[in-house]
């Protein structure tokens, strides 16, 4: 499951997204591994694809797949020295997928703002500053060790002291690690240390103007998604047959979510097992079949013999799994097949 977390200084409507997010919060009983937190909501990715194949498949049971956004506590300055709920705020970061920024563009003189006026450069910079000072922090500590135990010669940690180092300058020019251009080459230490700067960010700027809602707008050379927060927590207390009753612009809450697939480059394909459950699965692109049946169980990747796949808007011209299969829609496909997003897919394995 993907998290995503909500982050930003206090007042800017960090937890009126999470609560306009989470009025579309699903059973979690159904999902296993998955914990119940006050300030964890899990939501259906929303997916047109998957009624339409149902509509031919004809399942018992229908699982979309879910996302979890977390909203954590409100930084102020000096956060990483643990300044008020920094600790929290930084540990929690560490665990998500990717970031999703909230920015205060908008005026209230109700709603102090923790620094006196709007900025909305100036807070991107505050937090960014704060995620930098932690990274650096995880490397002064990291060095230390590292450098006691290259001293001996051991090859791998004379090169892990190096990307320390070159990671440490570069974070003093006052830039994420993320905007590195030869990024991949640190990918084990980023693995390893999860730096907070190294993690993808989504921008939302919170205004006030639901007309506006949607459009992409430039903050400090950063493209941002503008959305009327406010309206958006409103407007998720409504129920569609409402919306449309008012002729009201409808939520444009959706696209955070495809925002956050689309910059983190993944995908989603089916399945349908023994006919009876149809189920969504997101993976990154590029990820090849044994790889994808490992999502749905471990020894499903160990055992890969082959895929039965079919895309789904063949699967649904055709009207039927069989059909498909008759009309040669449906292929045979090895190990080496990457799973293209919208494949129905059926796993063959070993026991």
């Amino acid at each position: 499951m993907i998290s995503v977390g909500i982050v930003g200084l206090p007042n800017v409507g960090k937890s009126t997204l999470f609560k306009a997010l989470t009025k579309k919060q699903v059973d979690i009983s159904n999902y296993p591994f998955c914990t119940i937190e006050p300030n964890v909501g899990v939501v259906v990715v929303p997916d047109e694809r998957l009624q339409k194949i149902a509509k031919v498949t004809k399942p018992q049971k229908i699982t979309p797949t879910i996302i979890e956004f977390i909203d954590i506590a409100g930084l102020v300055k000096g956060a990483h020295k643990g300044e008020g709920l920094g600790n929290q705020f930084l540990a929690r970061i560490r665990e998500v997928d990717i970031i999703c920024q909230i920015i205060r563009n908008f005026q209230n003189e109700k709603i102090i703002h923790v620094d006196g006026s709007i900025n909305p450069k100036r807070d991107i910079e505050t937090i960014n500053l704060e995620l930098i000072m932690k990274d650096l922090e995880t490397i002064d500590k990291r060095l230390e060790k590292t450098s006691k135990e290259a001293k001996g010669g051991n090859k791998e940690k004379i090169k892990e002291l190096e990307q320390l180092k070159e990671l440490k300058n570069w974070l003093n020019t006052f830039k994420l690690i993320k905007d590195l251009d030869n990024l991949n080459q640190y990918e084990p230490i980023i693995k390893e240390l999860s730096f907070l700067t190294a993690k993808p960010a989504v921008y939302i700027a919170n205004i006030k103007n639901e007309k506006n809602g949607g459009k992409t707008i430039e903050i400090n050379n950063i493209k941002a998604i503008a959305l009327d927060l406010k309206y958006e927590e409103e407007l998720s207390e409504l129920s569609e047959a409402e919306i449309i009753e008012l002729n009201i612009k409808p939520s444009s809450l959706d696209l955070i979510i495809r925002i956050c697939y689309d910059t983190l480059e993944l995908i989603t394909f089916y399945t349908v097992v023994g006919g009876k459950e149809l189920r969504a699965w997101t993976i990154t692109k590029e990820t090849k079949a044994p790889k994808a049946a490992g999502k749905i169980h471990g020894d499903f990747e160990k055992g890969f013999i082959c895929a039965d796949v079919v895309d789904w808007q063949e699967l649904i011209e055709a009207g039927s799994p069989s059909k498909a299969r008759e009309k040669g829609f449906t292929r045979t496909e090895g190990k080496d097949y990457i799973i293209q997003d919208g494949d129905v897919v059926e796993f063959k394995f070993k026991v």
